[in-house]
């Protein structure tokens, strides 16, 4: 609960309103129609598929209290109050932030962006907080987690009232910090506005989103809208091996970014202010590196396989150096980290002859690195068996490149579907078909059905990687959520293969 009156009070700029302020009491910040309880505040937000505005009446009807709007409606009630601002998302989050009583402020926030390896990093951090006696919260792909309750989320990054709702949970739970993966739609769309950061993670830029960004060059401004949002005694920590890598930084001193090499490039770094790592054994089971920071080199245990998952745990580690915590108690704690689901997550046979990987890799871009690193473990003798498929109404262009790199990188190949959507699921198989140059796969767009016959084609020693919906427990076919885990179907063929 909290008075109109100090919530106008904590908005930039307004331009004007209708109706009294008064002691009117506000019961909730929303820009759902569908939300609205009695003595709610609705703000008309204007989207890119409907426009808040339309809405006004519905929520007035549902008992709004107030409304924020960019232009007043053609009737106004007499006992609802109308506020006219410029900019309708940046005053939601204004709005939602003074609400919930200023909570951001009370937490060190760190906030990670990139295409691939935002949740593995942020749940990294996370895990090395919390290790390091710093109770932190976290907020991305699917889940908010505070202590050990875990909320369900739509979006990576919610909408801003539902942030700031977290966020308040999180103090009032006696967090300290809260560690959120930031999409690019978020930083665009103004989700985060207000939000001040300790830490900015960059973990890489690859095509991904152009339906929406249009151009990389967008796509990567969007993502550079991160370090614009880093507090005062902020620092930024980035994959120096990624060409972005200094765009991101450019307006930034050296003295406030830390640089991640796996790659012994990135020639622009401060050599104090870089860490390099070296990986000198990996398996299924994980990965043994070593990491070289301000003249001191220490052993690092990966939980995960591959090089890319060398970035994310050397970028956490990073953060926790530029934190002050302990370098030994941070790579403790990084190498305790629970495993993510949906990220690498391995599901072994019942005599652990075969595994299989699910993988949430659905961009070229990820494909290939998760189809190189377990290439690179697979034993010689053995088959790395792939099923995966691409999603519909998304970006068309990276189906044949996915095709392309599945075929050239795995030794066996099942297309199949992912989340379809409102397309046609054989057509988007159709299009990922056109990327495979005549290679031979099995197209089974019955994703169930693809994973079995998968199960039932491995060998010993051999792997599977099951990519595109890591962590999802649904598939959404003409918009109708279903329930479907590849995890569960996977380990029901394995139960049921000798």
């Amino acid at each position: 609960m909290a008075r109109l009156d100090d919530l106008v009070a904590g908005l930039g700029t307004l331009f004007g309103f209708r109706g009294e302020h008064g002691e009117r009491s506000i019961t909730g910040v929303t820009c759902d129609s569908r939300a609205v309880a009695p003595g709610a505040l609705f703000v008309a937000v204007r989207g890119f598929s409907t426009d808040g505005h339309r809405y006004i009446d519905a929520a007035v009807e549902a008992g709004a209290a107030a409304v924020v709007c960019e232009e007043l409606p053609a009737e106004c009630r007499d006992e609802v109050t109308y506020l006219v601002v410029p900019d309708a998302r940046k005053a939601l989050a204004e709005l939602a932030k003074t609400f919930y009583g200023n909570a951001s402020d009370k937490l060190m926030i760190v906030g990670v962006t990139g295409t691939n390896g935002k949740t593995t990093t942020a749940r990294l951090i996370t895990s090395m907080l919390n290790a390091s006696g710093i109770p932190a919260g976290y907020i991305g792909t699917g889940l908010c987690r505070i202590g050990s309750r875990d909320i369900p989320l739509e979006r990576t990054t919610p909408e801003s009232n539902g942030l700031h709702d977290l966020i308040r949970q999180m103090v009032d739970a006696g967090c300290r910090a809260a560690v959120m993966e930031v999409s690019s739609h978020a930083l665009v769309l103004d989700r985060v506005h207000g939000l001040r950061f300790r830490a900015a993670i960059f973990t890489n830029l690859t095509p991904e989103h152009l339906d929406f960004h249009e151009t990389m060059e967008e796509y990567a401004e969007a993502k550079r809208l991160l370090f614009d949002c880093l507090d005062d005694d902020g620092f930024a920590v980035v994959n120096a091996d990624d060409p972005r890598a200094s765009y991101m930084i450019a307006a930034l001193p050296p003295a406030r970014v830390f640089c991640c090499s796996t790659g012994g490039g990135a020639s622009f770094c401060d050599p104090v202010q870089r860490f390099d790592a070296t990986a000198s054994a990996m398996s299924v089971e994980g990965t043994k590196a070593e990491v070289a920071f301000r003249g001191r080199t220490m052993a690092m245990n990966v939980p995960l396989p591959g090089e890319y998952n060398v970035m994310n745990m050397l970028e956490a580690f990073a953060v926790g150096v530029g934190l002050g915590i302990d370098p030994e108690t941070a790579l403790r704690g990084l190498a305790e980290a629970d495993s993510v689901a949906g990220r690498m997550e391995r599901i072994w046979s019942r005599d652990r002859s075969r595994c299989a990987v699910v993988d949430y890799a659905h961009t070229p871009d990820a494909l290939s690195k998760a189809l190189e690193t377990l290439r690179a473990i697979t034993p010689a003798s053995s088959k790395l068996a792939v099923v995966f498929g691409c999603g519909g109404n998304r970006d068309r262009l990276k189906r044949p490149e996915m095709g392309r790199i599945a075929a050239e990188l795995a030794d066996r190949v099942i297309l199949t579907s992912d989340n379809p959507r409102d397309e046609e699921p054989e057509a988007i198989l159709d299009e990922v078909e056109a990327g495979m140059a005549g290679r031979a796969y099995l197209r089974i767009a019955d994703r169930a059905e693809a994973i079995r016959r998968a199960v039932e084609g491995l060998g010993k020693g051999d792997i599977l990687l099951v990519a595109g919906k890591g962590h999802e427990a649904y598939q959404e076919i003409k918009g109708v959520k279903r329930h479907f885990s590849d995890r569960e179907r996977l380990e029901e063929c394995f139960a049921q293969t000798p």
